[in-house]
């Protein structure tokens, strides 16, 4: 897997900050509840052709991470640290197989890319 930089694009009207995201950490979802309807990641489960790059985009105002594994049992494939609201994170995955990972901050949070 390789780390790669986020594109940003910057419209000149406004000034503002857009990074396109694949995946989105909404809105309160620090709190525990978003996994009861399966919106902790929006979409949870992602299918991806090998070599193609996925973003993740904290919408939330809390801190967030994309760790691989699971709570209490991160595989050290890949980590987003704490990423700050509004920050984003994106990987390329090289690999066919079954990704699950989750957020070190609140153990609710799962999702999983699927690489074909």
């Amino acid at each position: 897997m390789i780390l790669s930089n986020t594109t940003v694009e910057t419209n000149s009207e406004e000034q503002k900050l857009v990074v396109k995201g694949d995946i989105i950490m909404p809105t309160k979802v620090s709190r525990p509840g978003c996994e009861e309807i399966d919106r902790c990641y929006i979409p949870s489960v992602i299918v991806i052709d090998s070599g193609k790059q996925v973003t993740w985009v904290n919408q939330d105002s809390a801190f967030h991470s994309v760790t691989s594994g699971f709570y209490g049992e991160p595989t050290e494939l890949f980590d987003s640290g704490h990423m700050d609201p509004f920050e984003s994170y994106t990987l390329t995955f090289d690999d066919v197989g079954t990704f699950d990972y989750f957020c070190t901050l609140h153990p609710w949070m799962k999702g999983q890319v699927i690489v074909e």
